[in-house]
């Protein structure tokens, strides 16, 4: 009788973790960040048939390296999960934070349980009001969730492009400043000899997550729109509109009515004649000459 091969839970433990850390460093490293105006999520992407940036859920956005069928199993899973508590409950109630942690019980389950750990590093992050109010979140393959605060890089060589954002960043900076830092930030690694390359402007995959929109906030900057904030030509292009269009969200019984658009011209009138919304029509006068 052959004796099974034996490994200790430590060793198992180890080659697990050298495997997906192998294969995740192979892939091009992903910047979000937060900005004056939002989120930004930034990355290199060679495909233009698969994304690795997302939408999960209104004020909420995805972003993963590795293996594309691994990530794209987690981000329909996030989907699903914020689909059904929104409906269930109110979309109020779906927060990055418990994106965050049904990621981390998912991944840390298929590291211990599986034999071949996801080569996958995620990102959930959700904009808030203000920028010290977004929440970013650090998924690992092994399970472990971290809080980044203000911005984070996940990828292959992501400790160069890291101390080029930890040294530019600035919560007031603009989109058009924040997407020029984070393209010579990924430009800054991969050349020959460790020197810097030119990154074709159709490689970059651009997201936002726009805080001064209500329901859903995330939007695509390609084409035009995409030239214009790498150029820096438009003074106002971060308000250009996304080349690809998001239809609202749908409206839910709970939901509050919008306000009505204020008028000035009107509300002047009313201030001048009490009791009255519109200007009363005067008749011209006729003079009769007396013979």
């Amino acid at each position: 009788m052959a004796m099974q091969f034996y490994a200790s839970p430590e060793q198992v433990m180890r080659d697990r973790s050298e495997y997906a850390r192998k294969n995740i460093a192979r892939s091009r490293a992903a910047i979000v960040l937060s900005y004056e105006g939002g989120v930004l999520l930034v990355t290199e992407n060679v495909s233009t048939a698969l994304h690795k940036i997302s939408e999960i859920y209104d004020r909420i956005g995805f972003c993963a390296v590795g293996r594309y069928n691994e990530f794209e199993t987690l981000r329909a899973f996030g989907v699903r999960l914020a689909d059904l508590r929104g409906y269930s409950y109110d979309r109020r109630d779906v927060t990055g934070r418990a994106l965050a942690n049904a990621y981390a019980q998912n991944l840390g389950a298929i590291f211990t349980d599986q034999t071949k750990p996801f080569e996958v590093e995620i990102c959930v992050a959700e904009v808030g009001r203000t920028p010290d109010r977004d929440e970013l979140y650090r998924n690992n393959f092994d399970g472990s969730v971290q809080t980044e605060k203000g911005f984070l890089v996940i990828g292959g060589q992501a400790e160069p492009v890291l101390n080029v954002v930890r040294e530019r960043h600035n919560s007031d900076m603009s989109l058009t400043e924040a997407l020029t830092m984070a393209v010579d930030a990924l430009s800054s690694v991969g050349g020959e000899g460790g020197n810097k390359r030119d990154i074709p402007r159709h490689q970059f995959e651009v997201a936002v997550l726009d805080r001064r929109k209500a329901g859903r906030t995330f939007r695509r900057i390609t084409g035009a729109a995409l030239d214009a904030l790498l150029d820096g030509s438009a003074k106002k292009a971060e308000d250009t509109a996304p080349a690809v269009a998001v239809s609202p969200a749908p409206a839910k019984k709970d939901d509050p009515p919008p306000a009505p658009a204020e008028d000035s011209d009107a509300r002047a009138r009313a201030t001048d004649n009490p009791g009255t919304t519109e200007e009363t029509s005067t008749s011209d006068e006729t003079t009769s000459e007396e013979e």
